[in-house]
């Protein structure tokens, strides 16, 4: 990656969280022939969104959605196609680690497609439970311990 990266929170409902949205529904979304609905996207206004920039070009977005008992759930993960493999989704992925952890999160869970499971167990996270169906693919349940 040669480019300067920028992480941010960005706020549900401004023009940058309407461009992470783009973002994800041309990764994670379009290839699988789903849209976003209205109401997943309310759904997230309790969500943390943190958008990823290189040289000021949005490279990368995640969601954190807060649940019960100190856990929280990485969700949407989404790195542009021509900025793939270059140390951003991990970039993103650690910031996330961090913020996380100094808001008070003990544990951090997610589903990973199939295809992502290798770049989070290169991260530390563990497969849990058997692989299910979301989203029409194949995803395994995975998570981490933020603290030691």
């Amino acid at each position: 990656m040669n480019g300067h990266l920028v992480i941010r929170e960005v706020v549900h409902g401004s023009a940058e969280y309407w461009a992470i949205v783009g973002l994800r529904d041309l990764v994670l979304r379009q290839p699988l022939g789903l849209r976003f609905s209205a109401a997943e996207l309310e759904a997230e206004r309790s969500w943390r969104h943190f958008a990823c920039y290189c040289d000021d070009v949005l490279a990368a977005c995640l969601a954190l959605c807060p649940l019960e008992h100190g856990v929280i759930r990485m969700r949407q993960v989404a790195v542009a196609p021509d900025m793939q493999r270059q140390g951003i989704g991990r970039a993103l992925v650690e910031y996330a680690e961090v913020w996380a952890r100094q808001a008070g999160y003990c544990h951090m869970v997610l589903h990973a497609r199939e295809t992502a499971v290798a770049f989070y167990e290169a991260l530390g996270y563990l497969t849990v439970g058997a692989r299910f169906e979301e989203v029409t693919i194949s995803h395994w349940a995975m998570e981490k311990r933020l603290t030691d």
